[in-house]
């Protein structure tokens, strides 16, 4: 009989294969992002200090959309992630898919927040 890998494992794999080449500092830290099927998250970190600097999700208290697991609320998360890093002072960032396609609504998280003014 012949098994389907887990999907989830997968990602793993290549979010560390990603990982590898990609670094957050203090001056320019990683933008992370971790979907599941009814939220989305997104951080700044700084690996060096080993620090989240800013973060936004969809379990926020100020985010008041009804459905929370679609490109409309991934642009949401985007933009309020963009607003809080420019308060501490980040404008340049760096984009880490966390091993998902660039598509959807990751793709939708990364364009809110250069549309909201981080540059990646």
């Amino acid at each position: 009989m012949i098994t389907k890998p887990d999907k989830n494992l997968v990602r793993k794999k290549r979010h560390m294969r990603v990982r590898k080449n990609l670094f957050g500092t203090a001056e320019r830290p990683r933008l992370n992002v971790f979907r599941s099927n009814k939220h989305i998250y997104a951080q700044l970190i700084d690996d060096i200090n080993k620090k989240t600097l800013a973060s936004a999700s969809t379990m926020d208290k100020e985010f008041n959309l009804d459905s929370t697991g679609n490109i409309e609320a991934a642009q949401k998360v985007g933009a309020l992630l963009a607003t809080r890093a420019q308060e501490n002072g980040h404008k340049i960032v760096v984009f880490d898919r966390g091993g998902y396609l660039y598509h959807g609504r990751v793709k939708a998280l990364a364009d809110a927040a250069r549309e909201a003014g981080l540059e990646f």
